[in-house]
């Protein structure tokens, strides 16, 4: 595989690659680590990648493996959390208060998903693959991915209502 030939395969995904990575690791410049890691690897592993029904499928389960390895390694207690918000200027600030409670409480509730979960509502509802695809990444069969996405749904919502409701988080 030449150099023209990978880059026309690899990078239509590239940029999903990359929001895995920060949704796992939440630091932007950890998660462009992972990437440059994971293109590395399949770019060293050029020849053998084509044998892969989904070079796609293959690099997502990469980056998940390297970026949970990157958690569990003694340096992630160096990985330090970095929230961006993109807020429209015209608006209040009360609205911008808002959105950013909003946006910190649901990446809080999320982090605090177990990891299969997490992963699964990260590839379904922020990425869209289908539950096939996600199987094969995660090493899941299709009916154990709904399960846990139903589980990570239910989980979410519940705890979105409970901070509504009493204002507990």
């Amino acid at each position: 595989m030449e150099q023209a030939e990978f880059l026309h395969t690899v990078m239509p995904f590239k940029d999903k690659l990359f929001r895995l990575a920060k949704r796992l690791l939440t630091s932007t410049e950890e998660a462009e680590d992972a990437l440059q890691e994971v293109l590395l690897k399949l770019w060293v592993n050029k020849s053998k990648i084509t044998a892969y029904r989904s070079i796609e499928a293959f690099a997502v389960t990469a980056t998940k493996n390297y970026c949970l390895d990157r958690l569990r390694s003694k340096q992630a207690s160096n990985l330090q959390l970095v929230h961006t918000n993109y807020t429209d200027e015209s608006s209040s600030l009360q609205a911008q208060v808002e959105a950013k409670d909003s946006v910190s409480l649901m990446h809080e509730i999320v982090q605090r998903l177990p990891e299969q979960q997490k992963m699964v509502l990260q590839l379904r509802d922020v990425e869209h693959y289908e539950f096939e695809e996600i199987g094969e990444m995660l090493e899941m069969n299709p009916a154990s991915v709904r399960v846990a996405l139903s589980r990570a749904r239910k989980t979410v919502r519940e705890e979105l209502i409970k901070k509504h409701r009493y204002g507990v988080g």
